[in-house]
């Protein structure tokens, strides 16, 4: 059984006992998350349900297990002839969550 789920902007495919990243939720390490914006869900049998867009009646369960960051990206900016530079940038917080259960 897998799950693809909607977090951040993001789709990530989910299986029961796995672990992913997705961006920053306010919650510590511990704590119990729900997720219900499934897209897509295959079961056991074989059988597929794909929403509209989300897949009505179905939870993706999980503990978060901490905090990382994620690689530094460099933004720089030039005009040429101009002596115009610039270098801005930023670094993600992603949440680590432990896929407990799916739940339909």
């Amino acid at each position: 059984m897998f799950a693809i789920i909607q977090s951040g902007g993001r789709q990530v495919k989910v299986v029961p006992g796995g672990v992913i990243e997705v961006d920053h939720i306010d919650a510590s390490p511990g704590d119990e998350v729900s997720i219900d914006r499934v897209l897509f869900l295959e079961k056991d049998g074989g059988e597929v349900l794909a929403g509209a867009p989300f897949v009505a009646n179905v939870k993706v369960l999980g503990v978060v297990d901490g905090e990382s960051r994620g690689p530094k990206i460099r933004v720089f900016k030039k005009k040429r002839r101009k002596g115009m530079r610039r270098t801005r940038g930023h670094r993600s917080t992603f949440t680590r969550v432990r896929i407990k259960d799916i739940q339909v």
